[in-house]
């Protein structure tokens, strides 16, 4: 599982309300549209930017992300000295994937407010996103000195440890962040998935096992203890189970999305020989194909 399959619109919500970033003076609600008026000093200028914010916050509520970024966009030109408005632009090109406008706003960000935790672990999930481990790294634990213990934060920390394959410090950050927030099971999940490359099967099944009896509806632990159980020699209940998790989420039945949510090498095959079974071969032909994945790729894997 990586950071965003805990599913980008709560990560953007928690981001922007739950850090407590935007404790700040506004004008009234009815001042949250700019009216004409070409007397507005920079001050008031500047107060109907922030309002705006308030505006974007209540779109991305309802998911209407490409009218939060306009709004966004204008609060920058009206407020260009305020962080707030320029973190809130960084995340929102993150939530449409533009890591570049992203990064150069939340940077701008912190140059205004370095001591902002909340923008610290924003970057940290751009980086990640990029590619850059290391610099993902820095920022979050940057972040993590300033404000302890966010379970979103170390999870990311976690998530830049296991693609460097820092086995120890993934399983560290995990811990912390399923110790900070017992019901946060993509944590227990990801030591699951770290556990499995280090050859610990059974550590592993237990991880998944325990991620599952937090919430049953979740499809990516049951796919792993399938795929555990198969390479076990259990292939009647890994079959059983492997299509029941497929029927919760058929977008599993991609390796390559498999792949983005972190699962390693090791699981990746043991998954390509579950995947082989005829009798999974069939039951996989007769699901529905994700309309993303047909969009990325033309056609799923299997």
């Amino acid at each position: 599982m990586r950071d965003n399959t805990v599913p980008k619109r709560n990560w953007l919500l928690f981001l922007l309300v739950g850090l407590g970033v935007w404790n700040i003076s506004l004008p009234g609600r009815t001042q949250a549209l700019l009216p004409y008026s070409p007397n507005l000093d920079n001050e008031q200028l500047e107060q109907q930017g922030l309002a705006l914010t308030e505006d974007v916050i209540q779109l991305v509520r309802f998911q209407q992300y490409d009218l939060a970024l306009s709004r966004a966009k204008l609060a920058t030109q009206l407020a260009p000295q305020k962080y707030q408005t320029w973190f809130i632009l960084g995340t929102l090109f993150l939530q449409q994937d533009d890591l570049d406008q992203g990064l150069q706003s939340l940077l701008k960000a912190q140059g205004m407010a370095p001591d902002e935790a909340g923008i610290k672990f924003t970057l940290g999930n751009a980086y990640f996103q990029k590619g850059d481990y290391n610099a993902a790294i820095a920022s979050l634990e940057a972040g993590l000195k300033i404000k302890p213990g966010i379970p979103a934060a170390l999870f990311d920390l976690g998530n830049s440890f296991l693609k460097l394959q820092k086995w120890g410090e993934a399983i560290n950050s995990y811990e912390e962040a399923a110790g900070r927030d017992k019901t946060f099971w993509p944590a227990i999940n990801n030591m699951g998935l770290v556990k499995y490359e280090q050859g610990d099967v059974e550590g592993a099944l237990k991880k998944w096992q325990a991620a599952t009896s937090i919430d049953k509806e979740q499809a990516e632990p049951q796919l792993a203890i399938a795929v555990a159980l198969y390479a076990q020699g259990k292939q009647e209940q890994a079959l059983k189970l492997g299509e029941s998790a497929l029927k919760i989420d058929s977008r599993y039945r991609d390796l390559k999305f498999l792949k983005e949510n972190l699962w390693g090498e090791k699981l990746l095959q043991d998954t390509q020989v579950l995947f082989s079974n005829p009798s999974m071969k069939s039951f996989l032909s007769s699901l529905p194909v994700d309309p993303e994945t047909k969009k990325k790729d033309g056609k799923t894997s299997e």
